[in-house]
């Protein structure tokens, strides 16, 4: 057993193809987890502690014990297990717990599986599954997710005077970089017409300003940097996480376009780094609506209150612009499996930071991942550095 370090590195990174898959949750962390045992050169029975980032496999597929059963289907016995649930920023929380296992010294080698089975239930199905995790008063009276965010923007708009097609560029520039991503759900291009001419989901928000239903899984390995240094030189060391909860109940919340949640648990992550918004070179934000990617930009300090929709019409968040996001198309192309998206989005960034991310690939050094739950109720952060 390992002692206590605050120097915890990525190793290994898989991610499945997103999409209607045709495999249970079960075959899909198995994907994921032995590909990146793979990637790593690691064998199984050198996992101390495994976590499978999941929010629903009972509700979708009447499946429990999935960590356990995935120990099992990967011989990684006689590995600790858990599942970690926290909606759908489930994979940042298991991103979190797999850092805080290696940084406390309990486990030297600790394997993240992330993933979701959505697609075989219909959409009002699985809506119905996600909006669970709202207020009971609120799900009482059929408030859901795409609900909030269609009266956030609403007022996002009317309080800063911001164009609609703002929101519809993020869809644009999301797909624009899915077409390089080969795990990608949508992979292809969609132009600003079509995204503000699709159909009316919650005014102002339209189809295109929302993430589809998805199947998929990612994984990531950790452990001290001391211990991967023994098995390779190209590896990414967690500058930084935080973790915060905002109101269960959405209307308390002072303004409902402040993510207080996001706010708090970047400023953790920034205080734990060292870091500072004006040194993170490329990030992966939670654009399950379009709305999202302009919340999380200012309560990450990327942009001030009411100045993200200047930012993406500038062209500042393009591949080519001075912040990068979402250059695996984010959640809006890549597609969101709930427990998955968390740990992709820190596929992409141990990707970008390593060079590998092919066509894809941006000048970076520091990256940041923000994985929300629900809306703005759950938000971890996580910084992310190349090895030394």
């Amino acid at each position: 057993m390992s002692t206590a370090t605050s120097d915890v590195a990525i190793v290994g990174a898989s991610m499945t193809q997103f999409g209607g898959r045709d495999a249970w949750v079960r075959e899909l962390l198995a994907e994921a987890g032995a590909a990146c045992l793979d990637d790593a050169g690691v064998a199984p029975e050198n996992v101390d502690h495994l976590y499978a980032s999941n929010m629903a496999s009972g509700e979708f597929e009447g499946m429990t014990g999935v960590p356990n059963a995935l120990a099992h289907d990967l011989d990684c016995l006689p590995a600790y297990t858990q599942r970690v649930d926290q909606t759908s920023s489930s994979g940042g929380a298991g991103m979190y717990a797999a850092w805080q296992s290696i940084a406390s010294g309990a486990s030297e080698m600790t394997l993240l599986v992330g993933g979701e089975k959505m697609t075989h239930r219909s959409t009002s199905e699985a809506t119905d599954v996600i909006a669970s995790l709202t207020h009971p008063v609120e799900y009482k009276h059929g408030v859901t997710l795409p609900s909030f965010a269609g009266l956030t923007a609403r007022r996002y708009l009317d309080r800063y005077d911001a164009p609609r097609e703002s929101l519809g560029k993020v869809a644009v520039k999301n797909h624009r970089n899915g077409v390089d991503n080969p795990h990608a759900q949508f992979q292809k291009e969609v132009d600003l017409e079509t995204v503000l001419e699709s159909p009316i989901v919650a005014d102002p928000l339209r189809l295109y300003d929302f993430c589809p239903i998805t199947d998929g899984s990612a994984a990531l390995l950790f452990c001290p940097e001391s211990v991967a240094r023994e098995y390779t030189d190209e590896y990414v060391v967690i500058a930084g996480v935080g973790g915060a909860t905002d109101t269960h109940v959405v209307h308390e919340r002072s303004d409902p376009t402040t993510m207080g949640g996001v706010v708090e648990s970047g400023r953790q992550a920034y205080e734990r780094s060292g870091y500072n918004p004006d040194d993170i070179d490329v990030a992966e934000l939670h654009d399950m609506f379009t709305i999202l990617e302009f919340l999380q930009m200012e309560g990450l300090g990327f942009a001030e209150p009411g100045e993200a929709w200047r930012a993406i019409e500038a062209g500042r968040t393009e591949r080519d612009g001075d912040l990068p996001i979402n250059t695996s198309g984010g959640l809006k192309s890549k597609g969101h499996p709930l427990g998955a998206s968390g740990v992709a989005q820190g596929y992409e960034i141990y990707k970008q930071l390593l060079g590998e991310a092919g066509p894809r690939q941006v000048d970076a050094d520091v990256g940041l991942a923000c994985n929300v739950g629900g809306f703005g109720n759950c938000v971890i952060t996580t910084i992310m550095e190349a090895g030394a």
